[in-house]
Order: C-alpha cells, then sequence, then structure tokens
C-alpha cells in the first residue's frame, strides 16, 4: 500500500501552477491549420534564420566575453528549445544541430522563472548530500559529448563560460577543448593571461590542439608567452590585449610582424610605450596597418607620434576605430591633429578626467573630420563640485566644432554633461545670408543622436537633433541652422510635461528663441509610444524627430533580474 500511495499523490499548488502556466496551450491554438505540412518545402539557409531567432546566442560570433555578450532572456532555455528543434525532424537535425555547437554558452543560472522550481529541485536531492553545481555538470556533460562525437567537437567555435566555472574547472576544461580544432574564442581563466603555473596544461592544451584562435590577452608576467608567438603559435590572432607587460619595443615589432590577421590591438598600462614604437626602423618589421587602436592610461604616446604612424598610407586607410582613456600625451588640445591624419576614422572614443579648463589664451582648430560618424567625448571634471567645472570649456570646444560644419559626417555622439543638448539649442543663431553670394552659410546642419549622462547617472538620456531645414529643403530664415531638437523634458519645462517619463518637441519661435509644443490635442507622447522608423508631421509642417529603440530592437520582456 505505501508504494501505490506514491501515484496517488496529490500536487501540490506551486507545481500545480508551474505545470499549469508551462503546458497549457490555447485551445484555439490546437489543430488550427488543417492544410499540407510547408516544411519540408524551407531550404537549410531559411531554417537556419529561423533556429537563430529560436536561439540567438549561437549566432553570436563576437570575441566577448561570457559577461559581456549576453542577450535578452534565458539562454539555457532557448538552447534546450533548439534542441528540441534538432529532435523535431530528420530534415531539422542538421542545421540545428551545427548552431547547437557552434557558439556555446554555460550560464550559472536560468534567467527566467524556471531557475526557482530547478533551485527546488536541487536542494531537495541534495539533503544528506553534496550540492550539485549546475555549471561544472553542464562542463563535464559537454566534455563528454565532444569526446566520444569528434564530429562535434570540430564544429565548435566559440565556448564562453562563467567566471568561477573557468576558475574552477581548469582540467575538465583542458580536457574539452583538446578535441575542439577549429576553437576560435574560450573564456579562459584568469591565470592563463598571467602565466600562472596552475594553468600550464591548459596552456599546453590550447597551443597545440587550437591553431585558429582569435583573441588573446597578455597581462603582467605572461612575457615569456607573448614571445613565444614567434614560434608559430596562433597565426591567425586577431584580436591582443596587452597590459602592464615589459617588453623591448623591437621585441614587439617582430611579434607583429608574425601575425599577418592582426586587426585590433590594446595597450593599457605600458609605462615604456612611446612615439618611438611606431617609427620605422631597419631589420624591424613596420608597426602594422590596425582596424582598432586603443590606448589606456599610457602616458608617453602623443598625438605627433599617432600622426607619424597614420603618414603610411597603407594604416591611414584602414584605421576605422580609435579608443582613448585617460593618456595625458593625448589630450583635447591635440586631438584635432589625430582627427586631421586619420582620414578613415570612423569611430573615436575619448575619455579623460580634467581638473584645468582649456586656455583662453590657445586658439584651438575645430574638432575636423569627414568620416567620423561615432564620437564618444567623455570629459570628466575632478571637481564637478565648483560653480564652474573645467570640464564645461571642453565641452564648449565641441559646441564650436559642431557649429562650425566641422564633422558633416557625425551621427552619435555621447557626453558625460546631462545639459551638452541644449548648448546645441540654445546657441546664438548664425545670419541665414552673407553678403557674398558665394558665401556657406555656418552653423549646425546635420542630423544627430545625442547621449548624455551625468557622473552620478547610469542612463544614457537620448535626444535627437534634426535642423528645421533637413527635410522642407528650405533655405535661410531667421531660424536657419538652428535645430529641431526632440528634448528629454526631465528639467525646464514643468510637471505638465510628465517629467522624465516624457519627451517633448523644441521648435524654433522665429525671434531667437524656442517653444516647447505638444502634440496634437494630448500631452507629449513618450519614447515608446512613437514609431520607431516614421516621423511624425504637425499641423504647422514641421517634422517631429522619430525616436528609436536602444539596441537597434526592442528588448524581450524576461523575469531574470532576479538572478542578473
Amino acid at each position: 500500500m505505501g508504494f501505490m500511495k506514491r501515484f496517488r499523490r496529490q500536487k501540490s499548488s506551486k507545481e500545480k501552477g508551474f505545470l499549469h502556466r508551462s503546458f497549457t496551450f490555447p485551445a484555439a491554438a490546437a489543430g488550427s491549420y488543417k492544410g499540407p505540412d510547408c516544411t519540408p518545402r524551407l531550404d537549410d539557409q531559411i531554417l537556419r534564420r529561423i533556429f537563430e531567432e529560436v536561439c540567438p546566442h549561437t549566432a553570436d560570433e563576437t570575441f566577448d566575453g561570457n559577461e559581456d555578450s549576453g542577450n535578452d532572456g534565458c539562454m539555457t532555455c532557448d538552447m534546450r528549445d533548439l534542441a528540441h528543434c534538432a529532435l523535431t525532424k530528420r530534415q531539422w537535425y542538421g542545421v540545428a544541430a551545427g548552431l547547437l555547437y557552434k557558439s556555446i554558452r554555460i550560464d550559472a543560472v536560468h534567467y527566467c522563472e524556471l531557475e526557482q522550481v530547478y533551485a527546488e529541485q536541487r536542494r531537495r536531492k541534495s539533503r544528506g548530500g553534496e550540492e550539485m553545481d549546475p555549471p561544472t555538470t553542464r562542463l563535464l556533460q559537454l566534455c563528454r559529448t565532444v569526446r566520444d562525437n569528434h564530429y562535434i567537437g570540430q564544429r565548435v567555435r566559440f565556448l564562453k563560460l562563467p567566471y568561477m566555472l573557468r576558475e574552477s574547472c581548469k582540467a575538465d576544461l583542458a580536457r574539452t577543448i583538446s578535441v575542439c580544432p577549429n576553437l576560435e574564442y574560450v573564456d579562459l581563466p584568469d591565470g592563463f593571461y598571467t602565466g600562472d603555473s596552475t594553468c600550464h596544461t591548459l596552456r599546453q592544451e590550447l597551443q597545440a590542439r587550437c591553431p585558429h584562435v582569435r583573441k588573446m590577452k597578455y597581462h603582467e608576467g605572461s612575457e615569456q608567452m607573448l614571445e613565444s608567438l614567434m614560434q608559430g603559435y596562433w597565426q591567425e590572432l586577431r584580436v591582443v590585449e596587452i597590459s602592464r607587460v615589459r617588453i623591448e619595443p623591437s621585441v614587439l615589432r617582430r611579434v607583429f610582424g608574425t601575425l599577418p590577421w592582426l586587426s585590433e590591438v590594446t595597450f593599457a598600462n605600458l609605462q615604456w610605450l612611446d612615439d618611438t614604437v611606431f617609427h620605422p626602423a631597419p631589420g624591424i618589421p613596420e608597426f602594422p596597418p590596425l582596424d582598432t587602436l586603443k590606448l589606456e592610461k599610457i602616458k608617453n604616446v602623443s598625438a605627433q607620434g599617432i600622426a607619424q604612424y597614420l603618414s603610411n598610407p597603407m594604416c591611414r586607410d584602414t584605421l576605422r576605430t580609435m579608443t582613448v582613456v585617460e593618456s595625458p600625451g593625448l589630450s583635447v588640445a591635440s586631438l584635432h591633429i589625430i582627427l586631421q591624419a586619420a582620414s578613415s576614422l570612423q569611430t573615436l572614443e575619448y575619455t579623460v578626467t580634467v581638473s584645468t579648463s582649456l586656455p583662453i589664451d590657445q586658439s584651438l582648430p575645430p574638432l575636423a573630420s569627414a568620416t567620423l560618424r561615432t564620437l564618444n567625448y567623455e570629459i570628466i571634471s575632478d571637481s564637478a563640485k565648483q560653480m564652474y567645472p573645467p570640464g564645461e570649456s571642453y565641452y564648449q570646444y565641441l559646441t564650436n566644432s559642431l557649429m562650425s560644419s566641422s564633422l558633416p559626417a557625425l551621427r552619435k555622439l555621447y557626453v558625460r554633461d546631462p545639459n551638452f543638448p541644449e548648448s546645441l539649442t540654445l546657441a546664438p543663431p548664425v545670419r541665414p545670408f552673407a553678403d557674398s553670394p558665394h558665401h556657406t552659410p555656418r552653423g549646425f546642419n546635420q542630423p544627430l543622436e545625442v547621449f548624455s549622462k551625468g557622473l552620478d547617472e547610469l542612463e544614457w538620456i537620448f535626444t535627437s537633433i534634426i535642423p528645421a531645414d533637413a527635410y522642407t529643403g528650405r533655405r535661410g530664415s531667421v531660424s536657419g541652422g538652428r535645430p529641431l531638437s526632440s528634448y528629454s523634458a526631465s528639467k525646464g519645462l514643468g510637471p505638465q510635461w510628465g517629467g522624465e517619463a516624457r519627451k517633448s518637441i523644441v521648435v524654433p519661435n522665429g525671434f531667437g528663441g524656442f517653444l516647447a509644443v505638444p502634440a496634437e490635442n494630448e500631452r507629449p507622447r513618450s519614447a515608446g509610444q512613437l514609431s520607431p522608423s516614421h516621423g511624425h508631421s504637425m499641423s504647422n509642417g514641421t517634422v517631429r524627430s522619430s525616436w528609436m529603440s536602444h539596441g537597434g530592437r526592442e528588448k524581450r520582456g524576461s523575469r531574470a533580474d532576479l538572478w542578473r
């Protein structure tokens, strides 16, 4: 009787609620389609695109770590759904299995409500015994799968692991990657990048079994690892990060000379690095052309050294992205030299903390570039509590550069000044016509997306600025060159505009000022109520700017915030 009681046990209300939410389908949806099965007509390319939507992280081919490459939703549940697709039809197996093992991601928890259910089940099973660690179990299962089936191991190209898993399971990770010859990126423990002896076996396996690795880091203590690249390891490296490494500049140039596919280099905290690393020298390979160059806390590299590097036409035509973080040798006053030399630069990220204002007796040329499309101009005042923070003069310099039309291709701007959009809308008006018929009016005349925030803010405030004549095609008027701005109504417009939750339209009034105009017959709409791709016209013919969602697509709803 005791055995039969198990079959008559009533389910708890919590289990009933979970089963009802997970497995109950609407009655109208069941059996609504009675026609033939059309899925055999889908080719592999269409199936692959559908399965990428089922499990988005399988399409992740970036070299970002597990912590930086997450997608919205629950990645573990998405992988489970893709595995079910692989078992649904024989036609789907090849495509789904190929995605399932191409970009593998192991997470510590479920980023959904299932984590509560599974955590409770694991807690009950572990009573009186050792508690199971889900990430370790998943890595062991992956290791067994790829070692039993070498065909699956050959499909693995990206392997992303949580921090504690890669730090505590170095031996299991080494056994896993030893049968993945086409691996391009894997999350490694911190000791691997510093020459730690505990990662010796893992390093040997990665060097011997994975020749297609594309990204590697070299931190303090890994000088021998960096020099070992001259022995032929990892010749397909694309991304190299070097931090606190003590090495001769000539050796560094020889190492770079053995990497024909190198496209991105990061230098951080290198006291010995100076302009001479870019200079030509007999018997030493030239500094390679790069698509991305990042300098973080580099004191001795100047704008003249960057200009010397860009004097090579191949380097000048290749460089697309440059990042400068807290590097005193590359001051704001010398940025115009870099922009003038980098004729193909499209993205510039510049971050610096300043304690003094720009000198008033120094006439700086404006920031000018015909190709720059994205600018991160983050000037941080180390004494923000002053009445006149020193960063204001730097943002005024940027405003003058924009008003002089020196950055015509710029479309996205990030600043650490919440009041910067006002400096564009409240700038002095520009004369629409000049005495000479060949004179070109100067002023702000380009659409621009401005993302601003203060030092105590976490989210970027989005402001879309569109010139008044961008759509009407009219030439100068009293307000010619003055922008039409979709302005965040967090300050100055009063509570009747909805405060921080709503945004308003700021338009020229024709007399050197601006008016806040609400939507027709209603209060101003928030960003989520406007069309993401189309503008809205008002009755007076002025075009209202459109609101764009962050990240290029709507964020998927999830209850994962509890465990993120």
